[in-house]
């Protein structure tokens, strides 16, 4: 899921050992890898956030025109497990659909390599950690993408 964002951070640790990464003008990317995951489709998704045009363009008023690669936007990347979560039973959700922490890793490491790699500032939160994750989003514009099969109606 990417939000389009006027600012985002993301803060994990306390005190002295507390970390921090923000970007500005960009996108929110909070990143879930399944079991199936693999690096063609971290790369395939990577590829087509920076290219997804959804930044108005201010010659054509009312219009996604632009990509985070034309506007020279930043990235924040927030790996999220919890997107995996199942609801259909219950009232706790289940996360056996989530990709394994040791496979998910790897994929979520790949999928900021190679938006890196498209040019696009990339930061990203820690893998694993609590976190506290602000985002100022803009429009508001929330974009769900996947490789699955799947209607993108929340």
């Amino acid at each position: 899921m990417a939000q389009r964002a006027r600012a985002a951070s993301v803060t994990w640790g306390e005190g002295a050992g507390a970390q921090q990464r923000r970007i500005g003008r960009g996108l929110a990317i909070l990143l879930g890898a399944g079991p199936t995951s693999d690096h063609a489709q971290a790369a395939h998704l990577a590829t087509k956030l920076a290219a997804l045009r959804i930044f108005p363009d201010p010659a054509r008023p009312g219009s996604f025109n632009l990509s985070l690669t034309d506007v020279g936007g930043e990235a924040l990347v927030v790996s999220q497990f919890t997107l995996y979560a199942d609801t259909s039973r219950g009232r706790r959700p289940g996360f056996t659909t989530a990709a394994d922490p040791a496979d998910a890793q790897p994929l979520v490491d790949h999928f900021v390599k190679t938006l890196t790699a498209q040019g696009v500032r990339t930061q990203a939160g820690s893998f694993g950690a609590h976190m506290l994750v602000e985002i100022e989003n803009d429009g508001p514009v929330t974009i769900v993408l996947s490789t699955d099969d799947w209607p993108t109606r929340v």
